[in-house]
């Protein structure tokens, strides 16, 4: 059964105040463009989770979308503040945000916990720290070594939005390059939507059945939506708009010159097609791949 649909129906299915993981890819497969559209929809109450986001998180708290962040970090990776974060956290504006920290590390064991069922996982890392004192983590003696540890509750979201290479319209989906956390995350959410850059064959996915690393019955929609991670890179398929997220810490510093951009790219635009006008053909092309980089054939005969 096809799962494919538009970005705005996708997005329709989240309800206000679900966890969401989004940015799992760390620095690449962001999806920025199911972020502008959560914005459109008005999503309020959200949680988000992620390890680094980039400037996706600031956006969306920015915009009010969010009420609690479950993240390593928040910021512009290229120019270090984000802007709204800092308001939000200083200020309120535009309104008071609650944070529960990680590590990169032990936001990936919370994920991978609740992927595998269980309510939490052992680490020995933070321990002897502040930041181990926090709720989500509790000091626990391994029963077979005597061992202090500290256990790392699981984290699990409601849904997890992914960006990948490709799917198929059942939602089995190809990703290589660096993964992040993207896996872990599509585990442990109750259900995954997917925005790809292309809708292959089921035969694709197929040929070539160990890249699959997103299952479709994970999956409860599939978007077709190239170039859906800018400015953020997809490995094959788009490289790192630097300019982009320069010109927005620019612009993101005064809550008015934020208020201007999001007026720009996200409601001036009116959805991701007028996105990718607003970019425009000659943008998009200098951010594609300059060359191909393949990989030797897989032969799979037995």
């Amino acid at each position: 059964m096809s799962k494919i649909c538009t970005l705005r129906e996708a997005i329709s299915s989240i309800e206000d105040g679900a966890a969401v993981a989004m940015g799992c890819g760390l620095e690449s497969l962001i999806p920025f463009a199911a972020g502008y559209e959560i914005i459109r929809r008005k999503k309020r109450g959200l949680t988000l989770v992620a390890p680094i986001s980039d400037i996706q998180f600031d956006q969306l708290i920015g915009a009010g979308s969010a009420r609690k962040i479950v993240a390593a970090w928040v910021g512009n990776v290229a120019a270090g503040l984000g802007h709204n974060f800092r308001r939000a956290m200083e200020e309120g504006i535009p309104r008071p945000l609650e944070v529960e920290e990680h590590s990169n590390f032990t936001i990936a064991l919370g994920l991978k916990a609740a992927g595998m069922g269980l309510p939490y996982l052992p680490t020995r890392t933070a321990l002897g720290s502040d930041f181990s004192e926090a709720p989500h983590f509790r000091a626990i003696t391994c029963p077979f070594t005597g061992e202090r540890l500290l256990a790392v509750r699981a984290v699990a979201p409601d849904v997890a939005i992914l960006h990948v290479q490709r799917a198929d319209s059942e939602g089995n989906a190809h990703l290589w390059g660096n993964l992040g956390v993207v896996r872990e995350a599509a585990y442990a959410a109750k259900r995954v939507i997917l925005t790809c850059e292309e809708v292959v064959d089921h035969e694709v996915i197929l040929s070539d059945p160990n890249r699959t690393l997103i299952p479709g019955f994970l999956v409860s929609h599939v978007v077709d939506a190239p170039f859906g991670s800018h400015p953020s890179p997809t490995q094959g398929y788009a490289r790192r708009d630097d300019d982009f997220y320069f010109d927005y810490h620019r612009q993101s510093r005064s809550l008015e010159g934020f208020q201007e951009w999001l007026q720009k790219w996200v409601f001036g635009a009116g959805d991701h097609e007028g996105y990718l006008d607003l970019l425009g053909k000659e943008r998009r092309e200098k951010l594609k791949p300059g060359r191909e980089l393949c990989s030797p054939a897989v032969n799979f005969s037995v």
